[in-house]
């Protein structure tokens, strides 16, 4: 990828996240996405250099950057290899944190943060239910107030990294939905213990066909209990709070699908080169020249768009002329010329007389 026109700070933080990544190897990363089992190892590397806390505040341990160089980050581990198993291991900890460092009251954030930052806590982020999907105002999971603490019931699905975490920030409905007058109305934020061994909670680890590195879970409450003080921000406000993290979770995932785009082309122009066919190599040909230029101009267009949503998250901090709803259209936007542009050069570079090679090698992604 050309790295002109990004910042020194976000030079920095590929040439550092690259060098960590280097250790693992595209057999480490087979073995992980065959076995299931988690990459615990570079989840610890990045924490002891303090890069799991790379948006977080410095006075808590983090590195006090933004999600600029955070999405830097997760692209680069994306294209070390790592790709999407390497990245999930990692992304809930930046983006889902975002809220509680936000509207978390100081004594909140040094209760919550910093254990996370040294990478002694995981967190998961409990958001998506079966029965509402993309409907987020809709979920049905609640929170019912009960003296000094909430007792909760409901289902979430497709939750990362439950069979690890130890934390969760989770939305619940505090407020039925039919007694509000909006239905982004009666939301609440928490960030929870994610006791496994408490009565009341159930986590159901789901098969998949690949990306087994990190698991994916179904999670059940049922009044399980959780006190009054994990409650971020003011009763029924958590829908706007919870926005502010899906905006960074979406830089993030924009950036790692960069990152596999640009690994699967880098892949397939190196094996062009060297193999020959007709005493010349593939690559001297249109037919396979045309597709990954294509792919490459694409992914370059992706990345503006990418970088650019991150840099108005970050400058909406500072600057309330931003509205917020320029914020979500920029990150929505991103997160899908990403994936689209990401999805066609990982195709495009599994096709022609070397697509068995690649193949082999993109399924470790």
């Amino acid at each position: 990828m050309e790295m002109t026109g990004f910042s020194e700070t976000q030079r920095v933080v590929h040439e550092s996240i690259n060098k960590i990544c280097s250790k693992f190897s595209d057999d480490y990363w087979a073995e992980r996405d065959e076995t299931g089992q988690y990459p615990h190892e570079l989840h610890a590397a990045l924490a002891k250099d303090g890069w799991i806390g790379i948006a977080l505040p410095e006075d808590l341990g983090g590195a006090g950057l933004g999600i600029s160089e955070a999405t830097m980050m997760l692209q680069t581990i994306s294209q070390s290899g790592a790709g999407m198993g390497g990245a999930q291991s990692i992304h809930a900890n930046v983006y889902a944190t975002q809220p509680v460092a936000k509207f978390a009251t100081p004594e909140q954030r040094r209760q919550m943060l910093p254990d996370l930052i040294k990478g002694e806590w995981r967190a998961c982020f409990g958001v998506t239910e079966p029965s509402t999907g993309l409907d987020t105002l809709r979920l049905k999971t609640q929170a019912v107030r009960d003296g000094d603490s909430y007792r909760v019931s409901g289902q979430k699905i497709w939750i990362s990294s439950a069979q690890v975490a130890t934390k969760m920030v989770l939305l619940a409905r505090t407020t039925p939905l039919e007694q509000v007058q909006k239905p982004s109305e009666g939301l609440s934020l928490f960030f929870i213990d994610f006791d496994k061994n408490a009565p009341g909670l159930d986590v159901r680890r789901i098969k998949k066909m690949g990306g087994r590195a990190v698991d994916a879970n179904e999670v059940f409450f049922d009044n399980y209990r959780i006190p009054v003080e994990t409650r971020i921000g003011d009763e029924g406000k958590g829908f706007k709070m919870i926005l502010y993290g899906m905006n960074a979770e979406r830089c993030l995932l924009a950036g790692e699908a960069l990152g596999l785009g640009y690994a699967a082309i880098a892949k397939a122009a190196k094996y062009a080169k060297e193999r020959v066919v007709f005493g010349r190599p593939i690559g001297q040909n249109q037919g396979i020249q045309h597709p990954l230029a294509d792919s490459y101009m694409h992914l370059e267009a992706a990345k503006l768009a990418t970088y650019h949503a991150a840099r108005l998250y970050d400058q909406s901090k500072l600057d309330s002329s931003i509205p917020q709803h320029a914020v979500g259209v920029a990150c929505n936007s991103a997160k899908y010329l990403a994936a689209e542009a990401a999805f066609t050069a990982c195709e495009r570079s599994v096709r022609g007389p070397y697509q068995c090679l690649l193949r082999n090698w993109l399924t470790k992604l």
